[in-house]
């Protein structure tokens, strides 16, 4: 779990103004968004029982939640939207795994309208499976992206190739 002392902004001044803005190093950086959104500099403290240890910015801060992330090129992104009391992470995840995908990462939002928005990266190309297996479910699918138009893009680009070389 990457913690507050982890993603410290390099060469920032350890001094900190505000002691009501400082957070202690082994916050989750999860927790740490929030509070730094509320600032109104942008900046906190990072203190240790020796005192401040150092400064997060938000440049640090997105650099950190970034390196959370592990980027693949294999994975989709598929937005769906529930009440309260239809949320489930796990039965979330048994829909993907029902479609023989593999569930990377999930977060949860609350909507404007009281309901739940649920972004999900599963490891497939091509969503579609993934988004049927979910409204069987029972969840209502608002959007997805998926990379499956680059294997047709490739297999296009191949045949423009190999006609190239046809014609010589």
């Amino acid at each position: 779990m990457m913690r507050a002392k982890d993603i410290m902004a390099a060469g920032r001044v350890k001094t900190h103004a505000f002691p009501y803005r400082n957070v202690n190093e082994d916050m989750p950086a999860v927790n740490v968004l929030p509070l730094l959104l509320d600032t109104p500099d942008g900046l906190l403290g990072v203190k240790s029982d020796n005192g401040i240890e150092g400064v997060i910015d938000r440049d640090s801060l997105l650099e950190g939640l970034g390196r959370m992330i592990a980027p693949r090129d294999d994975c989709s992104v598929i937005t769906l939207e529930c009440v309260p009391a239809d949320y489930s992470a796990s039965r979330i995840a048994h829909a993907v795994e029902d479609s023989d995908a593999h569930l990377v990462d999930l977060w949860s939002t609350p909507s404007e309208d009281g309901k739940i928005l649920v972004t999900l990266r599963v490891r497939r190309e091509d969503p579609a499976s993934t988004v049927h297996s979910l409204e069987r479910y029972g969840y209502e699918v608002v959007s997805s992206y998926g990379n499956g138009d680059s294997d047709s893009e490739l297999a296009a680009l191949r045949l423009l190739e190999l006609r190239a070389l046809l014609n010589v």
